[in-house]
């Protein structure tokens, strides 16, 4: 017997193609999956009326991101109400504590999922943001999350987040990993094929990061590996940064200072159209976190291109590729640990898995058709409990 469809409205934070950022492409890429699992899809974001045409009036956009805040809650709680005259949704789903609470006292009888993406209160201590702010954060989140049916997490490091900082009951969490259109970054062509469209060197392993440039991502370790590297093997590989943040004139300062200009490239902003042959090109990728990465979409992004990734014992960044190479996951965080992990990985030392097993093993697990039909299995399973 075929299941009835349900009506969802998804809210977001911002819209992908108008803003790069890793909750945004998740948002981006699920919306687009999820009809095919049975959800439809109706939605809302910080975005322009741009938004509403490249999605046939699915999505709409409140306001720019550059709005006031108050005007952007306002906007949010306008936004809401106009979508529940247009249809009244099954299941409101929210990406973004902030654009949620707005309206929590105007469908109290419609259940509500949460896609915890991670701790925001959290992320913002880390990069330095005020006291007050951070607990008004936190206030915002507990409010969006006690009144959620389900919330759906990326890891179980996140799952133990959300019980024990912010007191959601164990049986309310369900782990769902983030996903990827595995296809687009499936490019067919060879890595000599790909590093000579993007005029990089054909002559030396090619190590890569894709990251937002703050504190948090552990790209000052990194760089500082590559000079570890550089000691052990001379100037051979060659580290790409690929992102941009507010750590770029120090990144480029550390860089400098280790002599290291040869060696470690910043390349700033990568168009999204780009980015699967850079992930292709490259001979490894490393994703350094040193703290709050609940599942690393970079992480999956790599593996779909067919490249083999290592990442730092952190979050749920062991979670993602433990089903594939528990090889891949370096001992520790650190310039030591992640030099060694390059090092033995350029050497052979340590084995990664070749270009098809990345691929087949991001595809069973995690494209975007398989989590759109688990995602939807939460939802199913939130209309079916109700509201709490």
């Amino acid at each position: 017997m075929t299941q009835a469809e349900i009506k969802s409205l998804q809210i977001g934070m911002h819209w992908f193609p108008e803003r790069a950022g890793g909750l945004d492409r998740m948002y981006y890429s699920l919306v687009r999956a999820l009809p095919g699992a049975g959800v439809a899809v109706r939605g809302m974001v910080a975005g322009s009326h741009r938004v509403a045409h490249d999605t046939g009036g699915a999505i709409r956009g409140f306001g720019p991101e550059a709005q006031p805040l108050p005007l952007r809650l306002m906007a949010a709680r306008k936004a809401f109400m106009e979508a529940l005259k247009r249809e009244r949704p099954d299941v409101i789903s929210s990406h973004f504590a902030l654009y949620t609470w707005p309206s929590l006292s105007l469908a109290r009888d419609i259940a509500q999922v949460s896609h915890f993406q991670g701790p925001w209160a959290d992320e913002s201590s880390v990069e330095g943001a005020a006291s007050w702010g951070r607990s008004a954060k936190r206030w915002v989140e507990r409010s969006v999350y006690a009144r959620s049916t389900r919330l759906i997490v990326l890891s179980d490091a996140f799952g133990r987040i959300l019980t024990t900082h912010y007191g959601v009951p164990a049986e309310r969490v369900r782990v769902v990993p983030g996903c990827v259109d595995v296809s687009r970054f499936d490019v067919k062509m060879t890595s000599r094929q790909a590093r000579q469209r993007l005029q990089l060197p054909q002559d030396r392993p090619i190590v890569l990061t894709v990251r937002r440039l703050v504190r948090r991502m552990g790209i000052e370790d990194l760089i500082d590996a590559m000079a570890l590297v550089k000691a052990r093997r001379g100037s051979d590989a060659l580290l790409l940064i690929a992102g941009k943040g507010r750590l770029a004139d120090e990144l480029e300062g550390r860089i400098a200072a280790a002599g290291l200009e040869n060696d470690v490239k910043l390349l700033g902003f990568v168009p999204d159209e780009r980015l699967p042959e850079l992930y292709r090109a490259a001979t490894l990728s490393v994703v350094p976190t040193v703290a709050l990465e609940g599942f690393g979409l970079v992480t999956v992004e790599s593996l779909a291109a067919g490249t083999p990734v290592l990442v730092t014992p952190v979050g749920g960044l062991p979670e993602a590729v433990a089903g594939l190479s528990s090889d891949l996951v370096l001992p520790a965080t650190g310039a030591d640990a992640i030099a060694e992990g390059i090092d033995a990985a350029l050497d052979g030392r340590l084995r990664l898995p070749d270009a098809q097993a990345c691929r087949e093993y991001a595809l069973a697990n995690f494209d975007n058709a398989v989590i759109a039909r688990r995602v939807a299995q939460v939802y199913r399973e939130a209309i079916e409990v109700g509201v709490v």
